[in-house]
């Protein structure tokens, strides 16, 4: 039994830091490379796994010969990952990030092995979803794997959280499952259909994806914290300030803590208040996995 069901992603990471991005067919040189473990999926199981939540993922890799280290870093952070299997004549995911001085990044995505998992493979997983508190998907995988992920979830009385990431096209009986849905301002403005800008264009939006039909939403807000709507409130809370190094792994360490506390049985306002704490530690810190933070961490926030 789990306190924490993670279906998602495992990518390697390929880090290029660099002075500035380069525009449209101009080449920018002195570009530091670094790898890491990635995917949305794997970096928001192995947060929860360092912030003290037992965990399982259900994933795939490729066999060709990135994805049993990936496996392998995984178990090492507590994860288990019994249900991540290597699929045949396939190349593990990747993701290609440029990184600049000011800790912002852009990632480019090949999906790989990810697109492999099917929602049978859920389905053969339908007991562990029931045994765990919390359910954690993103949009790293295919729609019909997060659908069935959620139905799973839903009949064996587990909850839900889904981060809509990349934005993608879902339906309307998917989202009604969802406590919480979240997602970051561009992710907002993409199932809204309009655009969504700091604090206050948050505090709108969050009743906005309540209508849409999940239990609560939060609104993920990089420097400025968050923002959540339950239904019967709606709250902004503010993130601490800290001196940015990277942000690729702010967002999945900020639903690792999410997940992780409402594991636990924390209201959704005390669980995102720990969240944003979270997501601000791992700005601190390069890469995605490697700037993961502990519960220590976090709590010096």
């Amino acid at each position: 039994m789990a306190d924490v069901f993670v279906v998602g992603s495992i990518n390697q990471d390929f880090v290029l830091s660099v002075k500035r991005r380069p525009e449209p067919g101009e080449t920018v040189t002195d570009a530091q490379l670094s790898k890491g473990n990635g995917g949305k999926g794997a970096n928001q199981a192995a947060a929860a796994a360092l912030l003290g939540a037992s965990v399982k993922f259900l994933g795939r890799v490729g066999d060709d010969g990135f994805g049993e280290p990936l496996v392998e870093a995984l178990a090492d952070k507590g994860v288990d990952t019994s249900l991540v299997q290597a699929a045949p004549d396939s190349s593990t995911g990747a993701a290609f990030i440029t990184v600049t001085p000011d800790g912002e990044n852009a990632i480019t995505v090949a999906p790989g092995a990810n697109r492999s998992l099917t929602a049978e493979d859920v389905e053969n997983a339908s007991e562990s979803i029931g045994d765990a508190r919390v359910l954690v998907v993103q949009m790293e995988v295919p729609p019909e794997v997060v659908l069935r992920a959620v139905e799973v979830a839903a009949q064996q009385g587990t909850r839900a959280l889904v981060n809509l990431a990349p934005p993608t096209e879902v339906q309307q009986e998917l989202l009604e499952k969802l406590d919480p849905l979240v997602v970051n301002e561009h992710e907002a403005a993409f199932l809204l259909g309009d655009r969504v800008e700091g604090v206050d264009g948050a505090l709108c939006a969050a009743p906005e994806l309540l209508a849409l039909g999940p239990g609560s939403a939060v609104i993920t807000l990089g420097k400025e914290g968050a923002v959540f709507s339950d239904g019967e409130s709606t709250k902004h809370l503010p993130a601490p300030k800290v001196e940015a190094v990277d942000t690729t792994g702010a967002g999945d360490a900020f639903i690792g803590a999410l997940a992780t506390k409402l594991a636990r049985d924390e209201s959704l306002e005390d669980a995102v208040a720990y969240a944003v704490r979270a997501g601000a530690a791992a700005v601190t810190q390069e890469g995605a996995q490697g700037a993961l933070p502990t519960p220590e961490t976090v709590e010096a926030m």
